[in-house]
């Protein structure tokens, strides 16, 4: 029995000297704290954190990160790491690199809004108009497109309409903790279900990997090439392998694009000249439905609604935008924000975010994404559309 009770302690202390992944048959599962430490950012990267905080702590900066990431916060979720292997480094890396950041916080794989839950949960209060941390974002419901209003029945306003929605890949991290081969894997998936689309939705995919010169600019005159990212998705390492894994998808109307690892694994538009929403919608729909039936599966989170790689995109993913001209209230930029304002919508200027106008053109879009269907998300925007053309002829 001694005998017995000797070789137990001698197998337990080796097992505590080489448990973490090496021997982890003779662990006492009761006792080891293999889970604890495979759980643990590497301390290389806890000391990188340490000192990039440090740094970041001092700087100015409005971005909700800025507002959010106390020292409390950060002490709480600096050692984390999600199954993925991402940590809080993978998450702020953009922000801490950009104190100009509207938010600076993106979510490296789907378990990063549980893992760092305490970081993300008031972030998207924040942005999203009072997503409490108890809120539950509601079953997709998409409506009846045919009950949206044309928004500018005379063509004197809307120059265009686009709907758009982003989808991840279910069992994939996104981009800053992807492989080369899970980027292709996940182009493989979404260009062939793309490939199944018939009628007017039918189209071809374009690689961006290899895409000969003669395409590429017609692409590019097509204003449909996407380019490697800005700063922000540069510095939160959302570029990785570029271009490989990337493609563009458009129908022969030109009516419907798709882009393949641009920021999310695939951000689905429906867009057209003027200002037809019910039309647009309506396309979107019909798209993602058939790319649904070609079982592509789409990660969806039970609190937050459809997991994306931003979180100011969660919930429906839902961008339903116009290019409007608003010479009038152009020059009374107060009364624009201040309609935008109650109708949740985001004014930004010519050429998107980071731009400004031009010759009182706008890009005016939904701002709440989560919390509301996809169908209230439209509408909203509609009514807010709606608003500030009936404002823009009273002045």
């Amino acid at each position: 029995m001694r005998e017995r009770e000797k070789r137990g302690a001698n197998t337990d202390r080796l097992a505590e000297s080489l448990c973490y992944g090496r021997v982890t048959r003779m662990c006492d599962k009761s006792k080891c704290s293999c889970k604890k430490k495979a759980n643990q950012a590497p301390s290389s990267v806890q000391r990188k954190l340490e000192e990039e905080y440090g740094k970041f702590a001092t700087t100015p900066s409005d971005s909700l990160l800025k507002k959010y990431l106390t020292r409390e916060v950060f002490d709480k979720l600096k050692t984390r790491k999600t199954r993925y292997g991402s940590s809080l480094l993978d998450v702020i890396q953009s922000g801490l690199k950009n104190p100009d950041s509207g938010i600076g916080a993106y979510a490296a794989d789907p378990e990063a809004y549980t893992t760092f839950a305490a970081l993300f949960d008031p972030i998207i209060e924040d942005y999203h108009e009072g997503f409490k941390p108890t809120d539950v974002h509601p079953p997709s419901n998409w409506g009846d497109a045919s009950k949206l209003p044309s928004l500018d029945p005379e063509g004197k306003y809307v120059i265009s309409t686009r709907v758009r929605c982003a989808r991840s890949l279910e069992n994939y991290p996104f981009n800053p903790t992807m492989s080369r081969e899970q980027y292709l894997e996940i182009q493989d998936k979404i260009s062939g279900a793309l490939k199944s689309l018939d009628g007017d939705l039918k189209g071809e995919y374009y690689p961006l990997e290899g895409m000969d010169k003669e395409t590429q600019q017609r692409l590019i005159d097509d204003h449909f090439l996407f380019k490697e990212g800005d700063r922000f998705l540069q510095d939160a390492r959302a570029c990785e392998f570029w271009p490989t894994g990337r493609g563009i998808f458009y129908n022969g109307n030109k009516t419907l694009l798709a882009w393949c690892n641009e920021e999310d694994h695939l951000r689905l538009i429906s867009m057209q000249k003027g200002g037809d929403l019910s039309a647009v919608y309506a396309r979107l729909i019909e798209a993602l439905g058939k790319l649904e039936r070609q079982q592509l599966r789409f990660a969806r989170h039970e609190r937050l609604g459809y997991l994306t790689f931003c979180p100011t995109n969660l919930g429906t993913t839902i961008r339903a935008s116009v290019h409007v001209r608003l010479p009038k209230l152009a020059a009374d930029p107060q009364e624009l924000k201040r309609v935008a304002g109650i109708y949740n919508l985001q004014v930004r200027g010519t050429r998107g975010e980071h731009s400004e106008s031009e010759g009182g053109v706008y890009d005016v879009s939904n701002k709440r994404r989560m919390g509301l269907t996809e169908h209230a998300a439209l509408l909203e925007m509609g009514n807010g559309i709606a608003e500030l053309i009936r404002r823009e002829e009273t002045l």
